[in-house]
């Protein structure tokens, strides 16, 4: 059985001013880099065989502070990104249905193919999702694994890949999994200041 510690990545001032980050790299701020070492002291005593992160600069630089002095290889991939959000990075949610209000009509109504914004689809991003977890369970049979990824992404794989609800998962925070052939299981969760 594989064991993965998955994680959204620590604060950025976009988080702080309820932007759209999708794809675009804003750093971590000096919260989020406190977040991460709170959760780098708490997550300490578990011994990690890899490491995976998105290959955004707020993903990579969580995943360094949580791994500092491990000298474990991290993974960096495209494919643990934040959903593409297409036009709507940069601009905050609440502007939305003013600036693009038949586009923010179709994302209310949710349907899984739609992308109002250009970018991906809830459709797309689960099966990004579903493959790339899946893969990096095949490279780690019964190992412990770190993941630092972001919320859209990790909903997505809460979603579709262990069926169940899907969630918002605050900054650096995430949820233990357990996953072995085609079962797993969301079987903890976890913040910076709480390791279950």
């Amino acid at each position: 059985m594989t064991t993965l510690y998955v994680i959204r990545h620590g604060e950025t001032d976009w988080n702080r001013e309820r932007r759209i980050q999708g794809q675009q790299d804003p750093p971590l701020n000096e919260v989020g880099r406190q977040q991460a070492r709170a959760l780098a002291a708490r997550l300490s005593e578990i011994r990690f065989d890899a490491v995976y992160s998105s290959d955004l600069r707020r993903a990579r630089e969580t995943a360094e502070i949580i791994t500092a002095g491990r000298r474990l290889p991290i993974h960096v991939t495209p494919a643990l990104r934040e959903r593409s959000f297409g036009r709507w990075e940069g601009e905050r949610f609440e502007d939305l249905p003013h600036l693009d209000p038949v586009g923010w009509q179709f994302w209310l109504e949710r349907r899984p193919d739609a992308a109002p914004h250009g970018g991906e689809s809830d459709t797309a991003l689960e099966k990004r999702s579903i493959a790339i977890f899946q893969r990096i369970v095949e490279a780690f049979p019964g190992g412990y694994v770190l993941v630092v990824s972001h919320g859209g992404l990790i909903a997505a794989m809460i979603r579709a890949w262990i069926g169940m609800p899907s969630r918002s998962t605050p900054n650096c925070a995430g949820y233990v999994v357990e996953a072995r052939g085609d079962w797993r299981a969301l079987i903890a969760e976890f913040g910076p200041d709480s390791v279950s």
